[in-house]
C-alpha cells in the first residue's frame, strides 16, 4: 500500500509533527509573565528611589558645596567641609557618646531579651498574658514615654529620688539629667528598656524553632542546664542574634527623639549623638552644607557596619555547610 501524499509530506496524520508556531496570544502571554514581579517590585522602587536614594544623592553633592542664607545658590568647595569634621573640636566628644551610647543600649538590651526570651519559652501559668505586656514599652509612642521618665528624674519631686535616697551615702537629691554620668545612665537605660521587646519577641520565636530532641540528647547525656543554653540554644540562636546585633546597632544610631526629648544632648554634650549634632547644626545653626557632611560620614559608617555583619554570616553561613 502506498502512503497517501498528506502523510508524505509531513501533513496532519503523521507520526511526528513539526512544532506549532507559538501564537501571538501565547508570546504575549509569556511576555506578561516575564514582566510580571517587575510590575509587582515597581512601587517599592519608586519609593526608595524618589524618597531615599534622592535625598541620599542630593546630600552628598550637598557636602561639596556651601550653601548661604541670604538664598544665593550654593558654592563648590571641594573637602574644605570634610577638613571643617577633621579638625572639629567636638567631633570627638559627638563620636564618643555615639559609640559608649549606641554600645552600652545594644548590650544592655540584647541581653535582656535574650534571658526573658528564654524563660518564656518554658511554659508556665499566665505566660499568654506576660508576652502581652513585654510588647508595650516597645509599643508606646516615645514622646509620653519620655514625658513620664522626664517627670520621675526630676531633681526637685522626681520619684526616682525617693529610691536613691534609700542608698547608702544619699543623702540629698541627685541630678539625674545635669550630671554627664547619670544622664548617660538614664539614657542607656530608657533605651534599652524600650528596645529589648522587640528583640525578645524575635528571639522567643528562634528559639520555638529549635528541636526539643536536641535537649533531651544532652541530658541523656548528663549535660546541665547551663551547658544546653551554651551549646545548643546560642549556636541556635546565634544568625538571628547577629541580624538582631546588625538591626540594633542602626536602630540606636539612627534615634533621634530618646536624646532629644530626654537630655537635649546634654550636660555638655555628654549625650549628643550624631544624629542629634547634625540636627542642630542644620537647622538650629543653619548650616546645612556641614551637616550634610557628617550625615554622608554617618551614612558611609553605617554600610560599612552592615556590610561587616553580612560578610561575617556569609564567612559562618559557608563555614557551616
Amino acid at each position: 500500500m502506498r502512503p497517501s501524499p498528506s502523510s508524505v509530506a509531513g501533513g496532519p496524520h503523521t507520526g511526528a509533527l513539526a512544532p506549532a508556531r507559538p501564537t501571538r496570544l501565547a508570546r504575549r502571554g509569556r511576555l506578561w509573565i516575564a514582566i510580571f514581579p517587575y510590575l509587582l517590585v515597581s512601587p517599592v522602587i519608586l519609593y526608595e528611589g524618589v524618597l531615599i536614594v534622592v535625598p541620599i544623592i542630593q546630600g552628598i553633592l550637598t557636602s561639596f558645596t556651601r550653601t548661604e542664607l541670604a538664598g544665593l545658590p550654593p558654592r563648590f568647595v571641594g573637602l574644605a567641609n570634610y577638613i571643617r569634621l577633621l579638625t572639629d573640636p567636638d567631633m570627638g566628644t559627638v563620636a564618643f557618646a555615639t559609640l559608649f551610647l549606641t554600645l552600652a543600649s545594644v548590650v544592655i538590651a540584647l541581653s535582656v531579651a535574650l534571658g526573658v526570651a528564654v524563660l518564656l519559652h518554658h511554659p508556665f501559668r499566665g505566660r499568654a498574658l506576660i508576652r502581652t505586656l513585654i510588647i508595650l514599652p516597645w509599643a508606646v509612642p516615645d514622646l509620653p514615654v519620655l514625658m513620664i521618665f522626664n517627670w520621675m528624674l526630676n531633681p526637685v519631686f522626681g520619684v526616682m529620688n525617693v529610691f536613691a535616697r534609700l542608698w547608702p551615702g544619699v543623702h540629698e537629691n541627685l541630678q539625674w539629667l545635669n550630671e554627664p554620668d547619670t544622664a548617660r545612665l538614664a539614657v542607656i537605660m530608657i533605651g534599652s528598656w524600650k528596645g529589648y521587646p522587640f528583640y525578645c519577641l524575635v528571639l522567643l520565636a528562634a528559639l520555638q524553632g529549635i528541636s526539643e530532641q536536641l535537649y533531651e540528647a544532652a541530658r541523656v547525656d548528663g549535660a546541665n542546664t547551663w551547658e544546653c543554653f551554651r551549646h545548643i540554644t546560642v549556636p541556635s540562636v546565634l544568625p538571628t542574634l547577629v541580624v538582631l546585633t546588625l538591626l540594633a546597632l542602626i536602630f540606636s544610631i539612627k534615634g533621634f527623639s530618646l536624646v532629644y526629648l530626654l537630655t537635649g544632648g546634654g550636660p555638655d554634650l555628654a549625650t549628643e549623638t550624631l544624629v542629634l549634632h547634625i540636627y542642630k547644626t542644620a537647622f538650629r545653626f543653619y548650616d546645612y552644607s556641614y551637616g550634610q557632611t557628617m550625615g554622608t560620614v554617618g551614612l558611609l559608617a553605617s554600610v560599612a557596619l552592615a556590610a561587616g555583619f553580612f560578610s561575617y554570616d556569609r564567612r559562618q553561613g559557608a563555614r557551616g555547610g
